[in-house]
């Protein structure tokens, strides 16, 4: 009788000591999954950083797409990089949407864009014609909207003669009849980087002569 016992004692020691390892998984088995999964994880990564949003291309020649400025609410004078800012930190107060024939406050201007206008900024000494053809472009949304989201300003020192801009887009043109125009304004306003988009560009701070 107790040679039984020792017997089946003996089995069941080696079905437990075999279901063990059946359930364990050998170390380079671990290192195997774990390193397809991060090459997987580290693609994926690389991938997102690289592609642009299917809605941000665009086949406007001269455009630049810019890296996202951030934004947010400052009070006061606010620094930026360039005349012609695509971006970043604002006034809380927007500029209200139309033709203004002086210069009026980037910060203001860039929380008008954050809504999702287009900021057509011009050299202040372009000839009236070329000035007219651009308050042309502006009336034109006008009869197509009842409130289209644009700010058109001069801007002291530009570079180019017409600098469009909207959220994180900009291009530079010569002429105000260049057909790029309209397809930037057609495609940025209330574009695809618009950060709050629904919101108007009325109510605001200005007094647009149209």
């Amino acid at each position: 009788m107790a040679k039984k016992k020792r017997l089946q004692s003996k089995a069941r020691r080696k079905v437990t000591k075999k279901t063990a390892n059946q359930s364990q998984i050998p170390m380079w088995g671990w290192f195997t999954g774990g390193g397809v999964l991060l090459v997987l994880v580290v693609a994926g990564l690389f991938y997102l950083g690289v592609q642009e949003p299917p809605a941000a291309k665009s086949d406007i020649e001269g455009l630049v797409i810019l890296p996202d400025p951030g934004a947010g609410h400052e009070e006061g004078d606010i620094h930026y990089d360039h005349d012609v800012p695509a971006g970043g930190s604002h006034s809380s107060v927007w500029q209200n949407c139309g033709i203004y024939d002086q210069p009026v406050a980037e910060e203001n201007i860039i929380h008008s864009m954050e809504h999702g206008a287009v900021w057509l900024a011009y050299q202040p000494e372009m000839p009236v014609d070329q000035v007219e053809k651009l308050r042309e472009v502006v009336r034109r949304e006008r009869s197509r909207q009842a409130e289209p989201l644009i700010v058109m300003a001069p801007v002291p020192n530009l570079d180019s003669p017409i600098v469009a801009t909207a959220w994180r887009v900009q291009l530079n043109l010569d002429d105000a009849a260049d057909e790029r125009l309209v397809q930037f304004v057609n495609r940025y306003q209330k574009g695809p980087f618009t950060p709050e988009p629904g919101a108007n560009c009325v109510g605001g701070i200005g007094e647009p002569i149209s």
